[in-house]
């Protein structure tokens, strides 16, 4: 494990009640004993960062435990970003992942579970691995990159406490007593702290998913017919992949649908494997190779990544055929991602030309509740029974899941700040944060923006005292809600933890709005955080937005005015009071960064 350094560490356990426990470590020996509950806990003294130490400990039998490094621990949390693991990014950093290896950068895994009833006092499984070939695919990808990032600086041992799960919303990750400035929340807790309606809602649930599924299954043309076999194409129409099946009239339709790309192949493989890429698609898919599964997946958002054995591949007329499951209508097999074959150093490219046919129609696929995504119930499993463990700060990466109803998220946030702080004993424990980054199809004209308001409440967030916020604007994919370039969030993570943790005079943030003010029909605005000047990437300034008092925005001009300021007009404005920047779901070509190449944040303001 690694165990914080240069603080005093809690060593605890469980032992036969009035057991007396004796440990030994690092030259020195504590002793303690048992209470009627059979729990223990000792205080170890500071340590400077180092090791492999080992550590012995007695009662009325022995247990010892070895490889103990001191260095710093980040706990890691929020949902699908953070949880993201390496094994995800294998075509995106291939080199990194294949030459892993550090035993001084060390996850432990916090398995995803939920309780709404108490605080547990111990995680039900779990353990610490060092970074290597085997075991990085399981590293979450930010965290990984943060703590290269750390080690390479200062030479530390690294533990990350991996304690995210997808899809979740910051208030499943706030305790009971926390919950209770937000009733909706905590009543939601209330509710399904009885097993019992949990039990029964699942029953239902799985009931119903049982028939839809068997519906599909028994009434589809496709896997009556053999389609996967079949080189008949009676009945079979033409579409353009990537595409939605709303371009050729089916956008609504759920059940499933097969479709076949042909491609020919000059001669026979000679690589040993083969790797085919298929995107993303809408929903789940089972893909087959000249009639040969070869791989599936069960929901929309991982990439259709399928090695097989080339043998499966022949000289000539080479048949995919994919029995695509759509849940709830919106079939479709996503644009800007890779639809390619790739043998050896041979690429086929797999768009173009498809044909489809309708294996069977069917309702819309029942919905189903995500109980660990319910309030309070990932912090009772994955957090309280961390409390006793010596963390250095908190690394976020949240929001997604809240972008419904993204003005009480600055609120939610800020609360479970002070909950963490209070759970671990530190009122100024560090906290660093993620910004949601661009995603979704870009708006051409100024517009309202879920997104965006989020992005805002985040921006708000700095002002808690200990925090630090990377903004990611210009690393998201307008297509994937789980954009691949995790290393440089993670660079970024390291920058502003440098910064606000260990109190380096870096620039780590890009700039950061300062003042509003108008002058004659221009407003001016000034930033910090610019460190030799403010720049653009990609010729002039864009993505700036102004209004006046009736709050419609508008498109201005923006030109950079010495170092650290920015002068905004538009001549139909002729008194401007507000100001956007990079104001929209994925606002592509927002530009403005500082002499450090780190990006602005977007943000609203208006004169006050």
């Amino acid at each position: 494990m690694v165990l914080q350094r240069d603080e005093p560490v809690n060593i605890w356990g469980w032992a036969a009640p009035s057991e007396k426990v004796s440990i030994e470590f690092v030259d020195r020996k504590y002793q303690t004993v048992a209470n009627s509950n059979g729990e223990w806990a000792v205080k170890v003294v500071p340590q400077k960062a180092g090791g492999p130490y080992q550590m012995i400990l007695r009662a009325s039998n022995k247990i010892v435990l070895s490889d103990i490094l001191f260095g710093d621990v980040w706990l890691c949390s929020g949902q699908s970003n953070m949880e993201l693991a390496m094994n995800r990014l294998i075509d995106k950093y291939p080199i990194e992942i294949n030459n892993a290896k550090n035993d001084k950068i060390r996850q432990f895994l916090v398995p995803d579970e939920y309780d709404f009833n108490n605080q547990r006092g111990d995680l039900t499984n779990g353990s610490w691995k060092h970074v290597n070939a085997n075991t990085i695919s399981d590293f979450s990808g930010v965290a990984y990159f943060f703590a290269k990032e750390m080690y390479s600086k200062y030479k530390v041992p690294i533990g990350i406490i991996n304690a995210a799960l997808g899809g979740s919303p910051a208030q499943a990750w706030i305790s009971e007593n926390a919950l209770k400035k937000f009733p909706n929340y905590y009543h939601e807790m209330q509710r399904f702290k009885s097993q019992a309606l949990i039990d029964s809602m699942q029953t239902a649930e799985t009931v119903k998913s049982n028939q839809w599924y068997n519906f599909i299954h028994l009434n589809d043309q496709g896997l009556k017919d053999g389609w996967k076999n079949d080189d008949k194409n009676d009945g079979w129409k033409e579409i353009n992949m990537p595409a939605t099946f709303s371009s050729v009239g089916m956008g609504g339709t759920s059940g499933v649908i097969w479709l076949k790309k042909e491609f020919y192949l000059k001669s026979k493989p000679t690589a040993a494997e083969a790797k085919l890429l298929l995107g993303t698609l809408r929903d789940a898919d089972s893909t087959f190779v000249n009639g040969i599964f070869v791989g599936n997946t069960t929901y929309f958002y991982p990439p259709r990544r399928y090695v097989f054995a080339s043998n499966l591949l022949k000289e000539g007329r080479n048949v995919i055929t994919v029995r695509l499951v759509v849940n709830s209508g919106g079939g479709e097999f996503i644009k800007d991602k890779p639809y390619q074959l790739i043998t050896g150093k041979d690429t086929t490219m797999l768009t173009g030309k498809w044909i489809y046919k309708l294996g069977v129609k069917s309702e819309p696929a029942p919905g189903s509740t995500f109980f660990r995504w319910k309030s309070g119930g990932l912090y009772n499993a994955m957090i309280a029974p961390l409390k006793n463990y010596s963390i250095k700060a908190v690394i976020w990466y949240q929001g997604e899941s809240n972008t419904s109803n993204p003005k009480e998220y600055g609120t939610l946030v800020s609360s479970l700040i002070a909950d963490w702080r209070n759970t671990f004993g530190k009122p100024q424990l560090p906290f660093l944060y993620v910004q949601l980054p661009n995603f979704m199809e870009v708006s051409t004209q100024p517009t309202e923006s879920n997104w965006a308001e989020l992005r805002e409440q985040q921006r708000q967030l700095s002002k808690v005292p200990q925090t630090a916020m990377v903004t990611i604007i210009d690393l998201g994919e307008w297509n994937d809600i789980h954009p691949l370039n995790k290393k440089d969030v993670g660079v970024r993570l390291a920058l502003q933890a440098r910064k606000l943790v260990f109190k380096e005079n870096i620039w780590s943030t890009g700039p950061v709005f300062q003042s509003l003010k108008r002058k004659g029909n221009k407003l001016v605005v000034t930033f910090t955080e610019t460190g030799k000047g403010l720049v653009t990437k990609n010729g002039s300034l864009k993505h700036f937005a102004i209004a006046g008092n009736d709050n419609k925005f508008v498109w201005a001009e923006a030109k950079i005015s010495g170092a650290n300021t920015v002068i905004i007009s538009n001549a139909k404005i002729t008194n401007p009071t507000k100001v956007r920047y990079a104001w929209a779901d994925n606002p592509e070509g927002a530009n403005l960064y500082n002499s450090e190449g780190l990006p602005a944040s977007p943000f609203e303001e208006e004169i006050r």
